[in-house]
């Protein structure tokens, strides 16, 4: 029997346009009017982050819609402060949505006398009074592990998967998926799997950070529409160079299906002008002017899956069903209509 209360959403200023959407979403699945809780999140004149709650929260459920990304510092303080005001404010159940998990890429100590930042934001969001986490694709699984709090890891290969359905209809049968790093195979392997084709690897060396010294391609891409898949697109440095590598072997056409659109630096001229025919990306992080007008990038939306998520934790009903893209499928009837 589901709980009284409705769940209450509020949002930071990392990314209100996709908090907006989850709450629309939300308001359409419950049939009535969901909004974000009236507050004001701003900072003193020198950078201090303060948080006014105008609304009562006292034994309400919770949701605080907050990514993480850049200026990752700036955000990850105002969802401390927010959580730490609505647990002094006697909210019964505080949950972390985070769509996109900052210091996620610093999991595991790589060198001597280096941090595991993952952890310690872990320990803050913990300490700072927060009773779960929703988050999409995670650098590293085992990040899951660093919480004593649960931690529900959403997927975008569901929705990669009804995209590229919808946009490479009638040619399925030519496409090959790419991971651009031995790293990465489990998470193209898993794409792979649920569009039925075959997979392939770009196996690069580095000489240092940040400079790829070679590329080899492990597999036959001769003949074939090329699917890069990845959880983070950085300076897109790595993933144009993977994509010019593809076309030298044989390939037809190299697209891109990426998680997180971090694209800082010159990403988005590097994909402008990369051989790639597109870019797709999701809005877990706030898209610049730059990426929404570039013409080979496109994203799709995770409004629709994290506002069902919202209501399956809400519900106390299972959030793992929406790793199935059928289960995705009535979610977004109206972005990828069937038949």
């Amino acid at each position: 029997m589901p709980p009284i209360n409705e769940p209450k959403l509020i949002s930071g200023n990392a990314n209100l346009s996709l908090a907006k959407g989850i709450a629309r979403r939300m308001s359409m699945h419950r049939g009535m009017s969901v909004n974000l809780f009236d507050a004001r999140v701003e900072r003193f004149n020198d950078g201090e982050v303060f948080v006014e709650v105008f609304e009562n929260v006292r034994g309400e459920d919770m949701y605080i819609i907050q990514p993480t990304s850049r200026p990752a510092n700036d955000n990850l303080m105002e969802l401390l402060i927010m959580c730490d005001a609505l647990r002094r404010s006697s909210a019964d159940r505080i949950t972390a949505v985070i769509p996109y998990f900052g210091y996620a890429r610093q999991d595991r100590r790589a060198k001597a006398r280096t941090p595991i930042s993952a952890k310690l934001v872990a320990n803050l969001l913990t300490e700072a009074g927060v009773d779960r986490v929703l988050t999409l694709d995670l650098h590293a699984a085992q990040i899951q592990g660093f919480f004593d709090i649960p931690v529900d890891n959403l997927y975008a290969s569901p929705i990669f998967a009804l995209d590229i359905e919808h946009h490479f209809k009638g040619k399925m049968q030519d496409l090959m998926v790419v991971s651009p790093d031995v790293g990465g195979v489990a998470r193209a392997r898993e794409l792979a799997k649920r569009i039925n084709a075959p997979l392939a690897i770009v196996d690069k060396r580095r000489e240092k950070a940040g400079e790829v010294a070679g590329m080899t391609v492990i597999g036959d891409v001769s003949g074939k529409t090329c699917i890069i898949v990845d959880d983070i697109c950085d300076t897109a440095g790595t993933l144009c160079k993977a994509a010019e590598v593809l076309l030298e072997n044989g390939a037809v056409e190299v697209h891109s299906y990426i998680t997180h659109g971090v694209l800082s630096g010159p990403a988005v001229e590097r994909v402008t002008n990369s051989v790639m025919k597109s870019l797709v990306i999701t809005d877990s992080i706030e898209p610049t002017e730059a990426v929404k007008t570039c013409p080979n990038i496109r994203i799709v939306p995770t409004a629709p899956m994290f506002g069902q998520a919202i209501l399956n934790i809400w519900g106390g009903m299972s959030v793992s069903s929406l790793f199935e893209t059928d289960t995705l499928v009535p979610i977004y009837e109206g972005f990828y209509p069937r038949g």
